[in-house]
């Protein structure tokens, strides 16, 4: 009867149009493997983002839209947040900083089954500093512990926010595998959000250009099997992407074109495998989840090439798209 809402806490008498629409953006943060993926693919309803248990896949900004009757919340995906090694470390925080000082609501995504750690509170701090933007405390994969585990999180965290002088708007438990409590968060981040009318046409499920997207599926196969030898130094940029020419309408073919780029020469093997067979491995993979996106067929053309230390270059890094 959901028609029938009535809300208790509200005196005032509700407009005779119903609630105002609201449309805003949200970013969930929080540190590798806290879910934050899959709870974004919980909310928006499908795969957006990529998820990994390695820190830094989801380089880009790449959003999910949730689309409701009352309002539209855009979920923007910042890069992890992490103490800086590298120029692209620093680069990656200063767009993290930006990102989080501009979202109308920030969720800061903690897995039930593990205590609250240096990671948890690194994050914390900084979002300490950010004043203006409300917070929500997620806690997440509830489906991993028992009501007392996690009765004792949600008190570890309240205490975090008073340690750190944090205000959280609302402290959720959900399990985004479970599906559990999803709904209930969108419903509390919601009225977060500024009146407005929606910002992106209903359907629209990520704003990603394609070929981000592209990239990331092909980096995450990349990645797939070598994380422990090649943890972040792989970026793809995909060259070109044409209809192939003198195909009937009816059977399409789409040319890609891609450069998967390491950081040195004795990562070429790596990546290529024996006799070749790991690349070709990777352009099976990849293609496949690329006909899935663009539901179209894909002839891949992937090419290995060495861009000497491309995460402390800054010429490298802007040709590169960071």
């Amino acid at each position: 009867m959901g028609a029938m809402s009535v809300r208790s806490q509200s005196s005032e008498p509700s407009e005779p149009t119903g609630a105002p629409h609201r449309a805003g953006f949200a970013c969930f943060v929080g540190r590798p493997n806290a879910g934050k993926s899959t709870l974004t693919n919980a909310l928006v309803g499908q795969k957006v983002a990529i998820t990994a248990d390695q820190p830094q896949t989801t380089r880009h900004t790449v959003r999910g839209i949730v689309h409701r009757e009352d309002a539209q919340l855009i979920l923007v995906d910042t890069p992890g947040l992490h103490k800086p090694r590298t120029l692209l470390g620093e680069r990656l925080n200063d767009v993290v900083r930006t990102t989080w000082a501009e979202v109308d609501v920030i969720g800061f995504c903690l897995p039930a089954n593990e205590k609250i750690g240096p990671g948890d509170r690194f994050i914390a701090k900084e979002l300490a500093g950010i004043k203006k933007s409300p917070k929500v405390a997620i806690v997440t994969k509830t489906d991993l512990v028992d009501s007392k585990a996690l009765a004792e999180q949600l008190i570890a965290i309240d205490q975090l926010g008073k340690e750190l002088g944090i205000e959280w708007a609302h402290i959720v438990p959900v399990s985004a595998t479970a599906n559990k409590q999803v709904d209930l968060l969108a419903d509390l981040l919601v009225p977060l959000l500024p009146e407005g009318p929606a910002l992106y046409p209903e359907g629209d499920l990520t704003d990603e250009p394609e070929q981000v997207m592209i990239a990331e599926l092909i980096r995450e196969a990349a990645l797939e099997g070598v994380r422990d030898e090649l943890p972040h130094s792989i970026a793809v940029v995909v060259e070109e992407m044409l209809p192939r020419e003198d195909r009937p309408a009816d059977k399409p073919l789409l040319d890609i074109h891609a450069f998967v780029y390491i950081e040195r020469p004795s990562q070429k093997g790596i990546i290529i495998g024996p006799k070749g067979k790991r690349l070709k491995e990777v352009g099976i993979k990849s293609r496949k989840q690329i006909e899935a996106l663009l539901g179209t067929p894909v002839f891949l053309d992937l090419h290995v090439k060495v861009a000497k230390d491309w995460q402390r270059d800054p010429r490298q890094l802007r040709k590169l798209g960071f």
